[in-house]
């Protein structure tokens, strides 16, 4: 990847299109977004294919990302709470549950991250 300076912030021409990156969200998106979207996206794909391949029918799988920075140091990203709502009839709570705890070993973004971030999961079905 090549990023090129721009008037605010860089960019990159990816297959899918132009990334604009910048710490004003008015010009781009942010690099923490960015973050946490890799490890929210990777872990929510990675816990749908374990899904599918244990049988496991869902409908839906939705994300929401609560994200702790501390202003103090760098305003760097010191937490991450995932919280998934899946949706499906019949879901089996315990296989769902093991599913994450499976999907957290097998994320690469999230292991990338595993010793400098604290990830948390928690998940609701619906």
């Amino acid at each position: 990847m090549e990023f090129k300076m721009k008037d605010v912030g860089f960019a990159t021409q990816l297959p899918y299109g132009e990334l604009q990156v910048a710490g004003d969200d008015e010009y781009g998106f942010r690099p923490y977004q960015l973050m946490v979207s890799s490890i929210a996206v990777c872990s929510g794909g990675v816990l749908r294919q374990i899904l599918k391949k244990k049988r496991i029918e869902i409908t839906d799988i939705s994300i929401t990302a609560q994200v702790t920075r501390n202003e103090k140091e760098a305003n760097r990203i010191e937490r991450i709470h995932l919280h998934y709502k899946i949706s499906g009839e019949h879901l089996p709570r315990e296989k769902i549950e093991k599913s994450i705890e499976l999907a957290r070993k097998n994320c690469s973004m999230l292991q990338s991250v595993a010793s400098s971030i604290d990830v948390t999961e928690t998940f609701e079905l619906m």
